[in-house]
């Protein structure tokens, strides 16, 4: 990734430099487009590059009917930036609502200059052309990495974070010291945590089905480095007992790590055992091994799981379902104008355009929540003082020591590298890197000399103070979204959808009943990222109910693992409920197939209920209800001995029971 990075960000400054183009530092936007698959890069290339194209039509054609009218121009301004603010909170694809914000903001200073508007229009071009250059230099280097070495696959990632793990379960087995370099590596991989993983699951292209069952993996495994992290922290002391039961379980871990690397289903290798142990943490690790082959149960192999055929891709559509009806994105889009309102009339009424990157602060920094916001904030400040600090240091020292394209090529490409490796890293740190570079490109390729006056750097981070101040000023005291709250609600509206997604199919049209639950997913799936990412952003949150939220963050993230391995488990059980060809049932089963599922939900709302502090109502027991069932399989199966109905049943009655166990276990928990 990072090679591909460096790749296109380097022949876009070679052309840029070669030919004299403006607006050099546009290379930046190889670190945004670039995307694990090379095939969605394309996808997201040619997205973008529509979106800058109407973009710059809007700016020309806007920009031209209010030229002469100053009041008129600023009103403009105004109602372009509530346009780009809505356009970020509707627009299903981030990067390229994003972008047409920056475009946006950077082309607005470029029409109150004082030059002929034939220029204007040509610089306004000339920003499309060179971002669009940029992101088909990306897309082309993707292609071409591609041929060399095929997809990364999520998998070997998650094997990777499994062997860390049974490296340092093999150092407890053998009663010798945690290994250096094995605790290390586990630390690094519990700071580093799981959401590059999840992003590369969302941006593949393979089956829907694949992306569910390792995406509850990758949240499994992720729990289970964490676990293993704290056991690095308290240095526990192993006895001989004990060392069997660890040594044990680090097998299973090896076992379930060549099954993934094979594209088999992974299962227990050995059975686990079900008693207490002085080892703290020992047994939650088991449990959490087990719920890893449990993900995978009724299915033969993970090779099945094949790329989805372009034909078969399904289109997500432009804009997000409620982009009308749900009122928070207007205010999400009336903050942001605000903010970027007020650093426009800021930097205008002291005629001081070169600090006009505090407009693209506010696009760049503007997130729902306010630990998100603090967070990027934070990251974009940091950045450009190291990234500006860089370029300076480079012109002082270094730039006067050169005469040819080829020492500021390799000058360029240390930098880069440097950046994209971070920018590669956990989306806790990746945008610091970004920004990096981003300083750096601006200080270097936005004219084609040495700048010998420091005004550059200077500029540009009075422009990030006063965004950011505008940000601070806008987004904290107008309709507050703390991310705590943020983290709680989308919870609890997940624990609601899968009670929801636990009744279907409600519609006896399949084609209907298929159509909802494939929604239903999908917005269970977002639900779980998101709740993930809220929760990053409570770090950053700070007031009298911190504690609080820490905790409740702390709980929620421990609860996320077992509702997606019910998430995953309940749509292997839907295929029986639709009556799919292979996966029919008896009359008996089915309706007490169908009294468990709706038993299910209700307790899934009842979760949801407690959650926001109400009263439980009194329900039939979820346990009874799985009983019924155990005991109706069990009678068809001694009524109906076939083969095929028998095997069937073998794999529906696991998988039944380990959903109802999962869910009273959480229910209980919560």
């Amino acid at each position: 990734m990072v090679a591909r990075i460096v790749v296109a960000a380097t022949l876009v400054m070679l052309v840029t430099m070669t030919f004299r183009i403006p607006f050099g530092m546009q290379a930046i936007y190889a670190f945004a487009i670039s995307r694990e698959s090379p095939r969605a890069t394309v996808r997201a290339v040619t997205t973008a590059a529509i979106a800058f194209a109407l973009a710059a039509a809007y700016v020309v054609v806007g920009a031209t009917f209010v030229l002469d009218d100053p009041m008129l121009h600023t009103l403009w301004v105004i109602a372009t930036l509530f346009i780009a603010f809505y356009a970020i909170t509707t627009i299903t694809d981030y990067s390229t609502a994003t972008g047409f914000g920056i475009l946006v903001a950077i082309t607005i200073p470029l029409w109150d200059q004082h030059i002929p508007a034939e220029l204007r229009v040509e610089n306004t071009l000339w920003v499309v052309g060179q971002t669009i250059i940029a992101g088909v230099t990306a897309a082309l280097a993707g292609l071409v990495f591609a041929g060399l070495k095929p997809g990364d696959d999520p998998l070997r990632a998650v094997a990777q974070r499994l062997a860390c793990v049974e490296d340092l379960l093999n150092c407890y087995a053998a009663d010798r010291p945690v290994d250096e370099n094995a605790g290390r590596q586990i630390t690094h991989m519990a700071v580093v945590g799981t959401s590059r993983l999840r992003r590369m699951l969302r941006r593949s292209v393979y089956s829907r089905q694949y992306q569910e069952r390792v995406g509850a993996v990758v949240a499994l495994v992720g729990r289970l480095v964490d676990i293993a992290a704290n056991l690095v922290a308290l240095g526990i002391q192993v006895s001989g007992d004990d060392q069997k039961r660890i040594g044990t379980l680090a097998r299973i871990i090896g076992s379930i790590r060549a099954d993934l690397l094979s594209s088999r289903s992974p299962c227990l290798s050995e059975p686990l055992r079900d008693v207490d142990t002085p080892i703290p943490l020992l047994r939650e690790m088991e449990r959490t091994v087990a719920l890893i082959t449990e993900v995978f149960t009724g299915s033969q192999s993970l090779s099945g799981y094949a790329p989805l055929p372009s034909g078969d891709e399904r289109a997500t559509g432009l804009f997000v379902a409620d982009a009308v009806s749900n009122p928070e994105h207007v205010k999400f889009a009336l903050k942001g104008c605000l903010a970027a309102s007020l650093c426009y009339i800021v930097y205008t009424a002291v005629d001081w355009p070169e600090i006009s990157t505090a407009v693209v602060t506010c696009v760049l920094t503007a997130l729902t929540t306010i630990g998100a916001s603090h967070q990027k904030q934070i990251l974009r400040f940091t950045g450009a003082i190291a990234g500006g600090a860089v370029g300076i240091l480079a012109q002082v020292f270094i730039l006067p020591h050169l005469d040819s394209i080829s020492g500021f090529t390799l000058l360029f490409l240390v930098v880069t590298i440097a950046s994209a490796w971070i920018a590669t890293s956990s989306p806790r740190l990746s945008y610091f890197g970004v920004q990096v570079a981003n300083a750096f490109y601006l200080i270097n390729l936005q004219e084609f000399k040495f700048q010998t006056s420091l005004e550059v750097a200077r500029d540009r981070v009075i422009g990030i103070l006063l965004g950011l101040s505008m940000m601070w000023l806008v987004f904290d005291q107008l309709w507050a979204a703390p991310a705590a709250v943020e983290m709680k609600r989308t919870f609890i509206a997940n624990l609601r959808l899968l009670g929801q997604f636990a009744r279907e199919p409600l519609s006896k049209d399949p084609r209907v009943a298929s159509e909802r639950s494939y929604s239903l997913r999908e917005t269970i799936n977002k639900n779980f990222d998101q709740v993930k990412a809220s929760a990053d952003g409570v770090l950053l949150e700070f007031g009298p109910s911190r504690e609080q939220d820490l905790a409740l963050r702390n709980r929620i993230r421990s609860w996320q693992p077992q509702l997606r391995t019910i998430f995953v488990t309940r749509t292997a059980l839907l295929k029986y409920r639709l009556q799919l060809p292979g996966f029919e049932l008896p009359e008996a089963v089915r309706v007490a197939q169908q009294e468990f599922d709706n038993r299910l939900a209700e307790t899934l709302d009842g979760m949801a209920g407690r959650m926001e502090g109400k009263a439980p109502e009194t329900k039939e027991n979820l346990e009874e209800s799985l009983e019924r069932l155990e005991q109706t399989i069990r009678t068809c199966c001694s009524e109906q001995p076939q083969d095929v109905l028998a095997a069937r049943l073998q794999t529906f009655l696991p998988l039944s029971r380990r959903i109802g166990d999962l869910t009273i276990s959480l229910s209980k928990e919560i």
